[in-house]
């Protein structure tokens, strides 16, 4: 009789074909070299990253994390230690990897961005805000053209009144001497829904903003790869 291990693996069946039996034109770096990174999958890119010589290997490492999400969020010590040809050193630079992409998109250049809607605010930090495990409140500081001035982390923690002081929210507005701001925080678990306590959050941040002269424009909700906007519910506003 078999036990069965504590370890999976990402194997190789023998019928399976490998990247190097692969024509040329297909393996995946040459069609990299050819048509750049945006055409390949995510097991593509994932297969270059690891240095994996079967395909079939990065489809399975992202089908049993979900996809991208899930496996961004993976822990490292579980990604060295569960899979077949993914040692420490690989998932190192997975998670190196990772990381680079979420830096690039925060150290984005926002001075030219106008903010127009509420997605086009979400846009800026869905990315980087929708995966954080921990919440946190970030504000986009504009100016009177609702141009980006400055994106503001204020709060790590659980947002409520009990903790959030409402003066540290427009600190930075008030020395970039700007003309509104739109406040954001995410939800780890990725419902969007708003609590009471983030609608009465927003009641207070609104009339603090009106008795200084700087407009809270919106409250975005963050969550996964979704959003949900305050304003256009007309809570708190």
């Amino acid at each position: 009789m078999n036990t069965p291990t504590q370890m999976s693996f990402l194997t190789t069946p023998s019928a399976r074909v490998t990247i190097r039996e692969l024509p040329t034109t297909e393996q995946p770096q040459e069609r990299l070299n050819r048509y750049g990174p945006a055409v390949l999958s995510s097991a593509e890119l994932l297969a270059i990253v690891l240095g994996l010589t079967d395909l079939g290997q990065a489809e399975t490492l992202l089908a049993r994390y979900e996809g991208l999400d899930g496996l961004v969020k993976a822990p490292l010590a579980e990604l060295a230690g569960r899979y077949r040809g993914i040692g420490r050193g690989k998932a190192h630079q997975l998670k190196a990897a990772f990381e680079l992409g979420r830096r690039s998109i925060v150290a984005l250049p926002p001075e030219r961005l106008r903010i127009k809607s509420p997605a086009d605010a979400a846009g800026l930090l869905l990315a980087d805000m929708g995966a954080l495990e921990q919440e946190e409140l970030r504000t986009i500081i504009v100016d009177s053209k609702n141009q980006v001035l400055k994106i503001h982390t204020v709060y790590k923690g659980s947002l409520n009144t009990a903790v959030l002081r409402i003066a540290e929210v427009f600190r930075e507005a008030i020395r970039l001497n700007a003309a509104g701001l739109i406040v954001a925080h995410n939800h780890p678990s990725g419902d969007v829904s708003p609590s009471p306590e983030d609608v009465h959050v927003t009641r207070q941040l609104v009339e603090a903003g009106k008795l200084l002269s700087i407009d809270v424009l919106d409250h975005l909700v963050l969550g996964g790869h979704t959003f949900l906007s305050l304003k256009e519910r007309g809570l708190g506003f």
